[in-house]
This record gives structure tokens, C-alpha cells and sequence, in this order.
């Protein structure tokens, strides 16, 4: 597995663009500049923000002076801030904070930053003035000692004021007094553009005391909402343009723009978002995209990088591949010989996948659902190597390069070309998809194909040139661990296509499984019974069991036939309790299953407290099925509701009702009939219940007025 983090180490030659940055900032010697690293999501904007502080840290000057003594980096990352802080304060505290650090570690500018970091509070005192202003005026609630005394006063206006209110109002006023003290001190006359051009000309006089440069790094600021990027920019906007001062901004340009034009709301015209973020950056550089060379190099760096190799042997082969990669303009060429011809001791299991990243390198970098983006690649390997650990933690033999071929064509070929795939696979005898025979062949020699819709386009005639072929390799067990997208369902599974349709609903769209009840009472038992295997199945990949989509889904089916209610109440209990949430209480406890599973629950050392009290209170409040059947001590999973006889395909409305009124239901013994009244053990009804016809559905009022189901 590969994390999705920004890294030091380049695996895409973007070094080269990082060092070309890194010498703008040096050869401006101190004038401001603004650079902007524009490219769109997962890039590799941070990464190359991370290569150029290296860069910019490891240059030397001619007197031997070292980057991280001319240099101090400021990393701000906006993207945390939203919601927690205003972004434009945050900037500015980040900034003194690491001023007063330098300051203190090279014991001089210290009265300089002292100045800084009180010009920083005041701008932060106005800030919280005003927001508190704005938002009583827009009937917001202010934040801190300031919401304190407001919500002080809107209590006293609606409520009335006592003792303790007073106290506490007390105490808010406390808090406002120290809290505007503290940022007001000391007290001066003064203005919000005097403290800006203040805060301006304090920051450079610290630059010059401290000998220094500061480089600000801005990163994920595309990944914010427009009013935290805007916020952002104009923070950037107040340090901009001072001595000894380089912003590098890493953001998509079209987001940016983006947040801009609504800034501008009402205003049509382009050039003036083009004008405010031309203001901003100075010089503007993208990162390049990536063609297949860059591709191939990079998929097969990872997999070095995730392997076995000593890591010397792993830096040698990184090292060798950019330098190859730098000279690719000439004809050289990044493949498994050249890494072959390294003289490095290779695993097996790595040949096999540098093959793999030969395969794929070139619809990686075209196919319109990648194009050559670093991060989906990554992920795409990631989701590779998760299905091939599921491979062999299940024993299913599958080829891992068979795999990514169909992981490709599942991530990015039509979706119904796909459904058809997956159709005739589970629909052959040996697993084979055995119609594409003639275009692998067709495609692998380089002759027209006739396909028709959905098998057209680029992507299809590259993908059936992949090697190896398809269409003789069984391929059950590779759609087997390739379910999160679409339900392995064979012949075996014996779905009638509506059964097989149900079954495609509910795990598509398991919250709305309620709906389908009408339908799924017609299914036949033999066909509910898989339906809730495959629903058990995807359920088993939940951690947590408060009220997951998939338990509504479970639920309806047991609903539905209440011979599952049984099945779900002993998966439930076979769950880890500790993962059991006090809001699944509500959502079973008047179902007759789960009368014995809430008792092993409620006894359980390992059920949470707030559930057990979940549980209590649904006791309380007599929202808990009795349990009906044997007596206490069998297992959960014991009593079958017989509402509905074994092996019927069909189920009166009343079959799935909680029957409250009929005293006296017990299980079937002979020829008292499962799910009847005692008073209506007519020779009709037993005659129905010995031959399970689902004719001999009927209806009778029982001694409480109420209607049973009887078969």
C-alpha cells in the first residue's frame, strides 16, 4: 500500500521544476516575489512544494553560507484552518510565531518580533469586533467571552434573570475584559490602516535585523471554500511586496479563479478575476503532465518502493530512473531493462510487477479517467494490491496482472460494457468470457474491429491489445474479490432475475430497501436466503453498529420473511461487541428476533454502558418484542417465525405483522400449524398448513379481535 502524502523524494522529475523555483527566490536577493505552482488536483503540487524547500534549503552562496542560515520556511496550510479559524489570522500567527522562534535562537530582533507579535493581536482584536458586530446584525451568535455575553443577554430578554445568571454574567464580563485586555495592551490610539502599514514595516525591520529571507509555502488553498481562500489571499496581500519576503502559492488556478468570481459575485466580466489573481502571482509555473515515460517510471518506482529491496538498493534505482528520465527528450527509454540493467538482484514478485507498470503505463496516461494523475494512479495500485490481499487471505488463485487488466476496465470502461463482462463470466460453465476471443485476437495483430455499443472506442481496442488475453482464463475468482462495485452472482446462487435484480437494489441503494418489500414477500424462500447471504456478506465490512445503510437493508428482508430474522439476530450477536452503538437499540427492539439478542447484549461485559441503557429504557418504554417459541436459554437464532411456511414463495401481509393479538401462537407439532391461533385449529387450516399450499392463504378474527395468518 502507498499513503497519499506529499513526499521529499521525487519519483516524478519534477526536481528539476522544484530547482527552477528554488533559483527565482535566490536571485531575487531579497526583492519580494510571488510564484505561483498551478496544476490540477492530485498533480503533485505539494510534493513539488516539498522539493523546492529542499532545494531552496540546500543552496550554498559563494561564501560557503548555507540555505537554512539565509532562509527561514513558513509551511500554511489553509485547509486546516477552515472552520476552527479565521485563515487570515492564522497566517499572520503562524508567521510571528516562527519569527519569535528564529529570534530567540539567534538571540537578536527579539524587541523587533515582540513588536510584531503585538501588532499581530491588535488586527486580531479588530477581527473579533467586527465579526461579533456582523454577526449579531445577521442574528448570528459571536464566538468566545463576546458569545458568552450575548447569549447572557438573549436568556435574560426571553427567560427572565436569577442568581445564577448573574454569576455567570459576571463571569462573562470577566472573561470579555481579560480577553480584550489581553490583545489590547498596551492602549494607544490608533487605526486599522495605521496598524496594517505597522505590521508591514515592523515585519521587514525583523527580516533585516535577522539576516533573513522568509519563504512562505501555501499549500492546498484549491482545496478550500471560496470565502477561506479568499481570506488566505488576503492575508497573502498584506505581506506581499516587502523586502526579504517569497510566497510560493500551490493551488488549480481554475479553483482559485473560481473562488474569485464568487468573491466578485454580480460582476460578469473575466478580466477582472484575471487582474486580482495576476496582482497575487508574479510568476506563475504548472506542473507538467506526466506522458507515458513519467508514468511507467513513476508506477514502477512505487512498486520498488513497496518491495522487499534493501533501501541503498531502492535509492539507487530512484536516483537512476530520474537521471534516465531527464534524457527521455533524446530517445532513452525508463522500462524493465533499464532497471534490469542496473545490476541489481531483483525479486521475482518485483519482474512481475515492473511488467505490469509496462502494460499499463500507456492507458494510465491517456485513458480519460486517469490521464496520467499521480494520485489516482496511486490509488489505483492501491485498490491492485488490497484485492490481491484478499486473493490470498481467501485462498482464491488469481493472476495479479489478469487482476489489473480487469481493474482497469472496471475503473474506467463503460459501466454497462462491464455489467456484460461480468454477466458472461458468471453465466459460462468454466468462467470464461469467451466472446472476446475474436477482438483480443483482432486487437493484439492490429485489425479492424467490429464491436458494437458498449465495446467502442480507444480505450476498448487499447485495452483488448493488453496482454494477456482474457478470454481463456476463468475469471470467477478475480470478479470474486472484485465485489465492492458488483455482486459476484453465479448460476449456483439460483436468482431468478427478479431475485437477482432485488438483490442488485439493495445492495446498490440499502437504505431504501423498505420500499421493496412488496416484492421481496413474492420471492421464494430458497432465493431470500441467498439474497441475505450476499446482504451479510457486504455487512461484514462494517466496524461500527449504530445504524449502517446495510443493516436497513438486512431488516426489510427479514421483514419481508421472517425465517431471516433469526439469521441477521445471530450475525448481530457474532459481532464484536465493543462495536455495538446504542442507536441500533431503537432500530430492532420491537422485531420478535431480537428479543434474545438484546438480553445477550444487556449481559454482555463488553456492551457499552449507553447501549445497555439503550436497551433499558426500550424495556421501559415496552418497545421490546417477546420472544416466542422454546423457553429461556436457547440460542439466538432458535425460533423460527412461522408466519410463513418452508419453502413458500408467497406470504399473506399479515404473515410479517407482529400478531399481538393471538395469544396463544406457538411452532408447529404435528398437525397444529406454525403462526395459528389456538382457536382457529380448523380441519381447513391444517389441511393448508400439511400440504404448505400457497392457495390456502386466509384470514380469521382470533379471540382478541385481531386478524392472524394462516396457511
Amino acid at each position: 500500500m502507498w499513503a497519499d502524502n506529499e513526499t521529499e523524494r521525487d519519483f516524478l522529475n519534477f526536481s528539476g521544476v522544484a530547482e527552477t523555483v528554488a533559483e527565482i527566490i535566490v536571485q531575487a536577493k531579497g526583492r519580494p516575489i510571488s510564484i505561483g505552482v498551478s496544476g490540477a488536483w492530485g498533480i503533485g503540487k505539494s510534493s513539488m512544494i516539498k522539493l523546492t524547500r529542499s532545494a531552496v534549503a540546500a543552496r550554498e552562496d559563494k561564501s560557503g553560507k548555507k540555505g537554512l542560515d539565509k532562509y527561514v520556511f513558513v509551511e500554511f496550510n489553509a485547509w486546516l484552518y477552515q472552520g476552527y479559524d479565521d485563515a487570515r489570522a492564522a497566517l499572520m500567527d503562524v508567521i510571528a510565531d516562527k519569527l519569535a522562534n528564529e529570534a530567540e535562537s539567534r538571540e537578536t530582533a527579539l524587541e523587533k518580533v515582540a513588536a510584531l507579535a503585538k501588532r499581530v493581536k491588535w488586527l486580531r482584536v479588530a477581527k473579533l469586533a467586527t465579526t461579533s458586530a456582523a454577526s449579531i446584525y445577521f442574528g448570528v451568535p459571536p464566538v468566545g467571552a463576546a458569545g458568552e455575553f450575548f447569549e447572557l443577554g438573549r436568556k435574560m430578554w426571553s427567560e427572565g434573570f436569577g442568581k445564577s445568571d448573574a454569576d455567570a454574567a459576571k463571569k462573562a464580563v470577566g472573561d470579555a475584559v481579560k480577553e480584550g485586555g489581553e490583545l489590547l495592551k498596551p492602549k494607544e490610539e490608533t487605526s486599522p490602516p495605521k496598524e496594517i502599514q505597522a505590521l508591514r514595516d515592523t515585519l521587514e525591520q525583523t527580516l533585516e535585523e535577522l539576516g533573513i529571507t522568509l519563504v512562505v509555502l501555501i499549500d492546498d488553498l484549491d482545496r478550500c471554500l471560496p470565502e477561506t481562500t479568499i481570506s488566505t489571499l488576503e492575508a497573502i496581500r498584506l505581506f506581499l511586496f516587502l523586502k526579504n519576503t517569497a510566497f510560493v502559492i500551490a493551488a488549480d488556478n481554475d479553483m482559485i479563479k473560481h473562488a474569485v468570481r464568487k468573491h466578485f459575485a454580480g460582476f460578469e466580466n473575466d478580466l477582472m478575476v484575471t487582474n486580482y489573481f495576476d496582482k497575487l502571482i508574479q510568476v506563475p509555473i504548472r506542473v507538467p503532465q506526466l506522458g507515458t515515460q513519467e508514468v511507467r517510471a513513476y508506477m514502477m518506482l512505487l512498486f520498488v518502493d513497496n518491495s522487499d529491496l534493501p533501501e541503498p538498493d531502492k535509492e539507487k534505482i530512484r536516483a537512476a530512473v530520474i537521471r534516465q528520465l531527464k534524457s527521455t527528450w533524446q530517445g532513452k527509454k525508463v522500462d524493465r531493462a533499464f532497471v534490469n540493467s542496473l545490476d541489481i538482484g531483483l525479486p521475482g514478485s518485483l519482474v512481475g510487477q515492473l511488467d505490469t507498470a509496462e502494460r499499463l503505463s500507456s492507458l494510465m496516461t491517456t485513458a480519460s479517467g486517469i490521464v496520467g494523475n499521480p494520485r489516482l494512479i496511486k490509488r489505483f495500485l492501491n485498490a491492485l494490491s488490497i484485492r490481491m490481499t484478499i486473493s490470498k487471505a481467501q485462498g482464491v488463485g488469481v493472476d495479479e496482472a489478469v487482476l489489473a487488466k480487469l481493474l482497469l476496465f472496471e475503473r474506467i470502461g463503460d459501466a454497462k460494457a462491464y455489467a456484460e463482462l461480468v454477466k458472461n463470466v458468471t453465466t459460462d460453465a468454466e468462467g470464461k468470457p469467451a466472446f472476446l476471443k475474436d477482438w483480443e485476437e483482432a486487437a493484439a495483430a492490429g485489425r479492424d474491429l467490429e464491436t458494437k455499443d458498449p465495446w467502442t472506442g480507444d480505450f476498448v481496442r487499447e485495452w483488448l491489445a493488453l496482454s494477456p488475453p482474457l478470454h481463456d482464463v476463468d475469471l470467477r475468482g478475480a470478479l470474486y474479490v472484485s465485489r465492492e462495485h458488483a455482486p459476484l452472482i453465479t448460476p449456483e446462487d439460483r436468482l431468478s432475475s427478479d431475485g437477482a435484480e432485488l438483490l442488485a437494489a439493495m445492495l446498490e441503494h440499502p437504505e431504501m430497501s423498505a420500499r421493496l418489500r412488496d416484492r421481496l414477500v413474492r420471492v421464494p424462500r430458497i432465493e431470500t436466503t441467498v439474497i441475505m447471504d450476499r446482504l451479510l456478506e457486504r455487512a461484514r465490512k462494517e466496524q461500527e453498529w449504530g445504524a449502517p445503510q446495510i443493516l436497513t437493508a438486512c431488516i426489510a428482508l427479514a421483514d419481508a420473511d421472517p425465517v431471516q430474522g433469526p439469521r441477521l439476530a445471530a450475525f448481530l450477536e457474532a459481532r464484536p461487541h465493543q462495536q455495538i452503538q446504542p442507536s441500533i437499540v431503537p432500530k430492532i427492539s420491537d422485531r420478535p428476533w431480537a428479543a434474545s439478542l438484546l438480553e445477550v447484549w444487556g449481559s454482555s461485559g463488553d456492551v457499552s454502558k449507553p447501549v445497555k441503557n439503550a436497551i433499558n429504557k426500550t424495556r421501559a418504554n415496552g418497545n421490546v418484542a417477546v420472544q416466542r417459541g422454546p423457553g429461556p436459554g436457547r440460542p439466538v437464532g432458535a425460533a423460527l417465525d412461522a408466519g410463513r411456511a418452508p419453502g413458500s414463495g408467497a406470504t399473506s401481509s399479515g404473515a410479517s405483522q407482529r400478531t399481538a393479538g393471538c395469544t396463544a401462537r406457538r411452532r408447529a407439532s404435528g398437525p397444529s400449524a406454525p403462526g395459528f391461533c389456538c382457536t382457529a385449529r380448523s380441519a381447513a387450516a391444517a389441511a393448508a398448513v400439511a400440504h404448505r399450499s400457497r392457495e390456502a392463504i386466509r384470514r380469521h378474527p382470533c379471540q382478541s379481535g385481531r386478524l392472524c395468518a394462516l396457511w
